[in-house]
This record gives structure tokens, sequence and C-alpha cells, in this order.
């Protein structure tokens, strides 16, 4: 009698533990009877149905907005020849279509799904203030760089200076963000667009080419002209398809300290100047040289 009842003894630690846990049991299976599967299986379908509309919608309106921008700007190339301006603005504008499509496109699915988009907003909101405070550089780039492609302020291949900065050179690449510069010494320099403030272009129209050769006015300035127009027109025979206007003697000019110049101008095709510059000064040194005048070579003083 003694095993027996020490058989059927039950421990009330026991007791406290199953209790709570046929509790918890017991009420999920409540709720998971009480559940009105009919309403969900309808709730979902209806979900369901919507995010695919939607999803549809936006891609229609995605392939709609592209086939008119791409149309546009094929009509508007026609007009522009400059492929580089166009690739620039459609990338830019077919980014900003997607972008907003797709803002609303998530808006869209999260209001669908029952997500509060309002309190995310509100919290985006925060989060976009403190970005923006942080990005205006980035931002004033971007708009800048906006208005110097739609602009046609510069192209790729021009000669610019750029005064504020102290730095010219010819243009690489031009991007919303930065723009690429190439000098004569092959430094490239990367801008970014909002230290932009003045732009100087030299290859919008023919440049002039400004020699100035040395001479003894002592030795006769008329021999001295007669063969600087010889190398004047050497330099013609050679380069007439960049020369615009030909090479004109402008006379004797006073460069200080007693030293004085023949200075010949002329105006050429816009990327040319520096090479002819460098022709005309060597034919005229060539030719003063083959008459047996002299080039000084005493120091020029400041005025």
């Amino acid at each position: 009698m003694y095993f027996l009842g020490t058989a059927v003894t039950t421990d009330s630690s026991e007791i406290g533990i199953i209790e709570p846990a046929a509790k918890q049991l017991n009420a999920f299976q409540r709720w998971w009877a009480n559940l009105d599967w009919e309403a969900i299986t309808g709730l979902l379908i209806q979900k369901t149905l919507t995010i695919i509309f939607i999803i549809i919608l936006f891609g229609i309106l995605a392939r709609v907005a592209n086939f008119l921008i791409d149309r546009g700007f094929r009509s508007y190339g026609k007009k522009v020849n400059n492929e580089i301006r166009m690739t620039t603005l459609r990338t830019l504008i077919h980014n900003i279509v997607q972008y907003t499509l797709g803002f609303f496109f998530i808006y869209a699915l999260l209001s669908t799904i029952g997500i509060p988009v309002g309190s995310l907003l509100a919290g985006a909101g925060i989060a976009g203030l403190a970005i923006g405070l942080g990005a205006q550089g980035f931002m004033n780039d971007i708009i800048t760089g906006f208005f110097i492609i739609t602009e046609q302020q510069i192209d790729v291949g021009d000669y610019v200076r750029l005064t504020d900065l102290t730095i010219e050179g010819t243009v690489t690449a031009v991007g919303l963000r930065t723009l690429q510069l190439k000098s004569a010494d092959g430094t490239v320099h990367f801008v970014p667009n909002r230290n932009i403030t003045t732009i100087s272009n030299t290859s919008r129209a023919d440049m002039r080419v400004l020699v100035d050769v040395r001479i003894d006015p002592t030795e006769g300035i008329a021999g001295i002209q007669q063969a600087i127009e010889r190398a004047n027109q050497s330099i013609v025979e050679k380069y007439a398809e960049f020369i615009q206007t030909p090479p004109v003697v402008f006379g004797t000019v006073d460069l200080g300290n007693s030293n004085y110049a023949i200075r010949t101008t002329m105006y050429v095709t816009n990327g040319r100047q520096f090479k002819l510059q460098e022709e005309l000064l060597t034919a005229s040194i060539h030719e003063l040289a083959k008459d047996g005048f002299t080039i000084p070579n005493s120091p020029i003083l400041p005025k």
C-alpha cells in the first residue's frame, strides 16, 4: 500500500506549469476556430487583384512615358545637332519620370497592403530634411549642370576659361554634377558645377592670332616689314583652310624698356589659334634671320 500511494502522487509544481500552457492552447484553438476564413480569403483575393492591377497600370504608364520622351527627343534632335546634349537630357528626363512613377507605385502598394503610409512619410520627411541640409552642394551641382546643358553654354571639344577658378582647357565631358577640362599640359580638371560662375567659351567664333616679333628699329622698319610680309604669305599658303581673315601687319608697338616689335594679327578657325600662332612666329623669325636682321634679347620690364 505504501508503494501504491507514492505512485499516484503528483507534484504541485508540474500542475502549475501544465495548467497555463493548457489555457494558452485552448485560447489559440478558440481564436483559430473563430476565424472567418471566407472573409479572409475574399480579402486576399481582393488585395491580390488590386496589386496585379497596380503593377499592370504602372507598367503601361512607364512604357507610354518612355515612348513619348523618345518620340519628343527624336523630333527635337532634328533641330539640334548635338548628340551629347541630347543623350544627357534624355537620360535626365527618363530618370525623373522613372523616379516619380516609382514613388507613386510604392505608395500605392503600401496603401493596398494596409501599411500606414502617412506615418512613414512623416518620418521620411524628417530624415529627408536632414539629408537635404547635408546635400545642398550636390543639388546645386545638379541644378547648375542642368542649366549649363540646356542653355548650350559649352559642348565637348570646346576650349573654355573658368575665370573665377583660373582654369582653362578643352572640355572632355559635361555632366550634371561635374565638368571635366583637359589643360594644354595634359592635366584633367574635375570641376563641381556649383563652383562655375563665369564661363568664357573661345570655341563659338573665329579666334584672333596675335604675334609680336621683336626688332631693332635702327636696321630699317621697311625691310623688316617686307620680311614679315613674306612670312605671313607663306602661312596663308600653308594653312589657307583654317585662316578666316588674312594676316595683317598692325605696325610697330612699344614693349617697354626701349624694346619694339612688329605686330601681326589674323583670325583663324577656333581650336587652331595656338598652332598658327606658333607657326607665324617661327616663320617671321626665320625670314628676319635670313635677311640678316637681329632679334633683340634685352629683358622687357613692365611699363
